[in-house]
């Protein structure tokens, strides 16, 4: 006997057992396939679109990246709430008011699937797709998507616009007032030492010098004055006689008279009548020697130079009281001396102090001044926002009701299905053959028992045999093939569907259809 005749009878002895794993796994897969509910998927397509404004020209204040932007989307749209939301508008599940809100977030997520495109000079896209038994349920789920990533953008940026422009108002606002601080601690401070300010030290340092002059100036006057007391005192008390009483005791105008007097004098040799300056110097004395008359009509009791000690006496007192009117000018020199150099040393530590301050309010008001900026800037960009000119979310592609069901792919389920029971069934076959260890040809004693045979005589059955055999193994394929699948068939429809049991196979195996 051949090797292929050999192994064909082999597998004609064990075509119940083939037949049996085969006709199972094939009956269940189509089965399967038949009964598994359909799944619609629609599907959307988003992009983020640039700015409308240049940058160059106006920038908004929401710098969020675009693939961070669509992550952010992402995460807030799977939220809890927002499914839940969802979900209520549209039966998800078939049986979802027994469903416990754990178990509806679960199915959303399972059946939402986004995916996020981006990358170096590429547009940043986010495709979505959810499932649904109908194609109805499947485009409202993804309609109410759209329509909350769309909400959830514009939140997300004019929050963020308008939390940094309130920021910024918040900012100049107490700047401003820390300015308004600083402002009126200066005032303050030079109001309080408004005397002894370093923008006015070189006025006041003139003025030191110009009262130090004055004050020798006095010194000076004060010691020709007591001279003069002394050495009239000593020629008085020398001689009992007052030199210099006339002259002394001369008015200004009489002073003033003889100088013009001696003056034409001089000027005569010199200068003829006729010239300007010499009528000019006649018409003052002319007028001078007028007052002179009338200040001695006016005074005609006036003593003369030689009075004695009444003379002495006025003398003395004229002299005694240009002292006292010099000597209270003196204090008042000293004492406005001496504000002035306490003022001169407290100037270098107001400087300092000024320039503290000073110093405290140009960092603030810089301070304030960009904040300002800043304000004008996020006032901007929180206007661009407002009017949707900034960085946004657009649909490009809108979801559809999808016409077909994109899966289960029966055919698939149904082929692999049969395919695999013939496998399995092949496969069960070898293995029963691999494990018999029996001997059936002369090869095998040989092989096993060394022992060569000289012939070898086959088993030879009568009719009736053939008959039975045949009959018995008719009857065992008709079994096979009608009572297996109604077998499956009564599983399925009176204990549990198969559909649900493959499911649970699945969710074991983790493995998605």
């Amino acid at each position: 006997m051949g090797p292929v005749r050999f192994y064909t009878s082999i597998f004609l002895r064990r075509l119940p057992y083939f037949l049996i794993v085969a006709t199972v796994i094939s009956a269940v897969s189509i089965i399967i396939s038949q009964t598994l509910p359909p799944t619609y998927v629609s599907q959307t397509r988003l992009i983020v679109e640039s700015p409308r404004i240049p940058d160059n020209l106006a920038s908004s204040t929401v710098t969020t990246p675009a693939q961070e932007q669509l992550q952010i989307v992402e995460q807030r749209l799977l939220t809890r709430p927002v499914l839940l939301n969802i979900s209520r508008q549209y039966e998800i599940l078939p049986n979802q008011s027994s469903a416990s809100p754990d178990q509806i977030v679960d199915e959303m997520r399972a059946q939402t699937s986004i995916r996020i495109t981006a990358g170096r000079n590429m547009a940043n896209l986010m495709t979505i797709t959810f499932s649904a038994r109908t194609g109805q349920i499947a485009a409202g789920v993804l309609n109410e998507y759209l329509t909350e990533i769309q909400k959830l953008d514009v939140n997300y940026r004019k929050e963020r616009a308008s939390g940094t422009h309130e920021f910024f108002e918040q900012e100049v606002t107490r700047l401003g007032g820390e300015l308004d601080k600083r402002s009126a601690r200066i005032l303050e401070f030079k109001n309080e030492n408004s005397g002894a300010l370093p923008e006015s030290l070189q006025f006041r340092l003139a003025q030191q010098g110009s009262l130090q002059t004055n004050l020798e100036q006095v010194d000076q006057q004060i010691y020709s004055l007591q001279s003069q007391r002394e050495k009239l005192m000593d020629v008085y008390s020398s001689t009992g006689q007052i030199v210099g009483v006339a002259q002394q005791n001369r008015t200004p105008a009489q002073q003033q008279l003889s100088q013009l007097q001696a003056q034409l004098n001089n000027d005569l040799v010199i200068y003829s009548e006729n010239n300007p300056r010499i009528k000019l110097l006649r018409a003052k004395i002319e007028k001078l020697e007028e007052v002179v008359a009338a200040e001695q009509a006016a005074n005609p009791t006036q003593p003369s130079a030689q009075t004695g000690n009444s003379a002495l006496d006025i003398q003395l007192a004229q002299i005694d009281s240009q002292i006292e009117t010099l000597t209270e000018q003196k204090s008042a020199l000293e004492e406005r001396l001496a504000m002035l150099t306490r003022s001169i040393e407290q100037t270098p530590a107001n400087a300092i102090t000024l320039a503290e301050l000073q110093r405290d309010h140009d960092n603030i008001q810089a301070q304030y001044n960009a904040a300002v900026g800043r304000l004008a800037q996020a006032s901007t960009g929180e206007r661009i926002e407002v009017t949707s000119q900034g960085q946004r979310i657009s649909v490009i592609e809108q979801p559809a009701v999808p016409s077909e069901p994109a899966k289960p792919n029966r055919l698939m389920i149904a082929g692999g299905g049969t395919f695999f029971g013939i496998a399995m069934g092949v496969g069960f076959v070898l293995l029963l053959e691999l494990m018999n260890k029996s001997a059936r040809r002369p090869e095998d004693l040989v092989s096993k028992l060394e022992v060569w045979p000289i012939a070898s005589i086959p088993y030879v059955p009568s009719k009736g045999e053939v008959m039975i055999r045949r009959i018995t193994g008719i009857a065992a394929i008709l079994i096979i093939l009608i009572g297996i699948p109604l077998g499956v068939w009564a599983v399925h429809t009176y204990y549990q569907p198969l559909d649900l049991i493959a499911e649970k196979v699945v969710d074991k195996l983790e493995v998605f259809w």
